[in-house]
């Protein structure tokens, strides 16, 4: 059932998830390993997404087992829950980080050779430029 917008079966980060879906499911993770207790707004709030992105990653996550959602038992408010990185999420975690960081090492290596180059073009208009 993976599509290219869902998390793969399996731990490893698959080269056809959308960046920006995978983005969200790091971060998602990561926040969720620091912070169990936040509600979805407050996930959207942290991560600057839509609430709708949030439930939709959410239900990704909780889908291939990387989370699982607890009640607070002692809770008044029906709607307090956690959500708990399973140790199959933990996993996962460490693969989306590292497939995330060699993405972001390949963006930035591209994005310091365009500037380098953009210097280039920029000192050589100023030789040229007449005074």
């Amino acid at each position: 059932m993976t599509s290219a917008t869902q998390l793969p079966q399996s731990a490893s980060a698959p080269a056809n998830i959308d960046p920006s879906i995978e983005d969200t499911h790091f971060r998602l993770l990561r926040l969720l390993e620091a912070r169990p207790e936040l509600s979805q707004r407050g996930l959207a709030r942290e991560l600057g997404a839509s609430l709708g992105k949030v439930n939709y990653c959410l239900n990704a996550l909780i889908d291939t087992g990387f989370i699982k959602v607890r009640n607070f038992r002692d809770n008044r408010n029906k709607l307090g829950y956690a959500y708990l990185l399973t140790p199959r999420g933990i996993e996962s975690k460490a693969a989306i980080t590292m497939h995330f960081l060699k993405r972001k090492m390949g963006e930035y290596e591209a994005l310091k050779a365009e500037i380098e180059q953009l210097q280039r073009e920029v000192a050589e208009f100023g030789e040229r430029r007449p005074e």
